[in-house]
């Protein structure tokens, strides 16, 4: 008789008589509802697409996770971070090809997964003011990326001085910074850089 004794969530082989290997089971299927639908979507300002996308989500049984909108130029952009049961996604999925077709909404969506935890990262916030000119965010995530620290979230604009009329340069960046990092001596390397830039910033832990 062939044996297979569950081991931590798998099956784990084990041997008849005459040396005949049972089958491993596969890995447990995750919970009904942990299905995630990443959608983004563009529309001309006048006709923001974040009534009409929240709208199928509700309809279709699936809760918002998370979303972002912001205003670029004279459009708007929705970026949302959908989940629910498998059934339900799929509906969404068809109910967002027909918005597509209907609206004239310039749609990409595809399967993704949750978040993974990331507990071994510190959670700092870097704000930067400075004359506009190019390359200044190509520079700041390229010394990010040299120190392999993460960023998580990002927003810059460029924008008019109302006292002067000159073009400057802003943004907020949220950085995950790996625990066994000397903070110190990180952010003496992030200030240098940024004196050499001209670029006026700072770096503090997020405090929620």
């Amino acid at each position: 008789m062939l044996l297979a004794v569950k081991t931590g969530g798998k099956y784990s082989r084990d041997e008849d008589k005459l040396g005949r290997i049972a089958l491993t089971d596969t890995a447990p299927r995750p919970a009904a509802n942990e299905n995630f639908l990443l959608i983004s979507a563009f529309a001309a300002h006048a006709k923001s697409p974040l009534v009409a996308i929240a709208k199928r989500i509700a309809d279709c049984g699936c809760n918002l996770t998370e979303s972002r909108v912001a205003t670029l130029g004279q459009d708007i952009a929705v970026l949302v971070l959908t989940q629910g049961p498998w059934d339900a996604i799929a509906k969404l999925e068809s109910a967002l090809a027909r918005l597509e077709r209907e609206d004239g909404l310039r749609l990409n969506y595809y399967r993704t997964g949750p978040k993974a935890t990331q507990s071994n990262l510190l959670p700092y916030i870097v704000e930067v003011v400075a004359a506009d000119k190019p390359g200044i965010l190509f520079q700041l995530a390229e010394f990010f990326a040299r120190h392999e620290i993460s960023i998580e979230q990002l927003q810059s604009t460029r924008y008019r001085a109302m006292q002067t009329g000159a073009d400057m340069f802003s943004a907020q960046i949220t950085i995950g910074i790996p625990a066994n990092t000397h903070i110190a001596g990180l952010r003496d390397d992030f200030l240098e850089f940024c004196d050499g830039l001209n670029l006026d910033a700072i770096m503090d832990p997020v405090k929620f």
